[in-house]
């Protein structure tokens, strides 16, 4: 189904219909890259790409979108009427989805003219942020797991039914093993987990056969709740004595905690059921879990075999939202000569950086990464020389590459959509969460810890830094001239 053009910001209307009737509408280049990684963390998994291309190419204003729009008295009839046959057909370069990134470095870049690169702007900066910072909170989690499975059961806690479907999407990609979401397993194509509630128990009324009932229908899954009334009472016996019954059958039991000191009920759980004979069975957690609970279970040994997670997943927990923006780089005459530009600040750190860009990736013979140059996209760079890395905001704090010190250099935007048609094949979810953990692979375990991250160089090429430092004198020396 297309989706509706009028996900965008209204004011991108409003500018739209100035453009139009104005005639301005130059081609352009926009940069979507974002500020700061979440969670205090070191990296953000690049994740919401495919849904991206697959909304923009379906981006229009059915007949009813033009007829609330007439309603609101802003637009003129030819505006409208333009409107109804709008679809985009810029350029789109991107990293692949699944990529792990970082700050200020442009994961998509957007050429068009300037009304219809401008128009998408919400939607694609409402897809991307939710959905990398949700796969980045997944890939902390499951990094911290240390191999152990992360469900995911987000669902309730989720912001919105879209909402809960992307978590889930964007959960999987970053390492989740499966959703409690039905219709995002349908979707997907991601295996749909769930067993019972204490509901069932409760309704039931009596906890032994309530197991007893659930093992019977469900044996080759048979998780069961054993904290609805006395979990190191009746909940625990009555799961072991049904967990010997299932073996008896040779079949595996699993039980699941839900609430109390995991830490503590773990291991008194452990100790009961390989006391009973039952050393194969595995403990599934739950209750408002983050990656730091994770990671002091595994340090400290707590014997949990898979983890369920909700809210603290598919919210992002305590940190709402990815800081991703996208701004103008440059814009092009009509004989297609570019002009860089960028956003000026009080603040240097934020001030954009100009013209049409790509970024290199740079490799050890091992394969590690060493770092990330954003260079102009004309620039080139020959394997063997050495590179000058410049720091994106201090002029004087710069390090040379030695030729000898990286063996591979591999360009990470590559042309994805051309004319607002898609050139790749979708990649399936699965292929893109393999992704993820393979480029994690390839980064130093420092960049990757909960506290206190290793920082990732991300720098820019000499041109670059020139480039951006002429821009802001040229504006500086503006002013001081209107000023005198």
């Amino acid at each position: 189904m297309a989706l509706s053009a009028l996900t965008t910001d209204f004011y991108e209307l409003t500018m739209m219909y100035g453009y139009y009737k104005k005639n301005i509408n130059p081609r352009v280049v926009f940069d979507m890259f974002y500020r700061t990684n979440p969670f205090n963390g070191g990296y953000v998994v690049f994740t919401g790409l495919e849904d991206l291309l697959k909304h923009i190419e379906t981006f229009t204003f059915s007949e009813g979108d033009v007829e609330y729009l007439r309603t609101l008295g802003k637009f003129d009839d030819d505006f409208l009427s333009y409107l109804k046959s709008f679809r985009f057909s810029g350029d789109l370069y991107a990293m692949e989805e699944g990529s792990i990134v970082f700050p200020n470095e442009p994961l998509i870049r957007i050429e068009g003219t300037l009304i219809e690169t401008q128009l998408i702007e919400g939607m694609l900066l409402n897809t991307i942020n939710f959905q990398s910072l949700i796969a980045t909170k997944a890939s902390r989690m499951v990094h911290a797991a240390k191999g152990s499975p992360i469900l995911e059961f987000g669902l309730r806690r989720a912001q919105g039914g879209d909402g809960a479907v992307s978590a889930s999407r964007a959960a999987f990609i970053g390492g989740c093993v499966a959703t409690s979401n039905t219709l995002a397993g349908k979707v997907f194509d991601i295996p749909a987990s769930g067993t019972m509630a204490h509901s069932w128990i409760m309704s039931i009324g009596d906890e032994l056969e309530s197991f007893r009932i659930f093992a019977d229908l469900y044996p080759d899954n048979a998780v069961l709740l054993i904290d609805t009334f006395d979990t190191l009472g009746s909940g625990i016996e009555h799961a072991i004595t049904v967990g010997l019954e299932l073996k008896q059958k040779g079949k595996r039991l699993s039980v699941r905690i839900d609430s109390g000191d995991l830490s503590y009920l773990s291991r008194e759980i452990r100790k009961r059921l390989d006391a009973a004979g039952l050393p194969d069975a595995k403990i599934v957690v739950s209750n408002d879990l983050t990656e730091e609970i994770i990671e002091t279970f595994v340090s400290d040994n707590v014997p949990i075999d898979i983890y369920g997670i909700g809210t603290h997943l598919v919210t992002g927990g305590a940190q709402s939202s990815l800081n991703g923006v996208y701004k103008l780089a440059a814009t092009c005459d009509a004989e297609g000569n570019i002009t860089p530009v960028m956003k000026l600040s009080n603040s240097f750190e934020k001030a954009t950086n100009p013209g049409r860009k790509q970024v290199y990736r740079f490799f050890d013979e091992e394969g590690l990464t060493l770092g990330d140059l954003i260079t102009l996209e004309h620039e080139t760079i020959n394997e063997g020389e050495d590179i000058v890395f410049h720091h994106p905001v201090t002029d004087a704090d710069y390090f040379m590459l030695r030729g000898k010190k990286y063996h591979t250099i591999r360009p990470l935007l590559s042309l994805t959509m051309k004319e607002g048609k898609r050139l790749t094949e979708p990649s399936s979810l699965k292929a893109i969460q393999e992704r993820v953990s393979q480029n994690l692979e390839t980064f130093h375990s420092s960049y990757l810890r909960m506290i206190n991250p290793h920082i990732y160089k991300v720098s820019l090429s000499r041109e670059l830094k020139d480039l951006k430092t002429s821009l802001v004198l040229q504006a500086k020396n503006r002013q001081q001239e209107l000023e005198q």
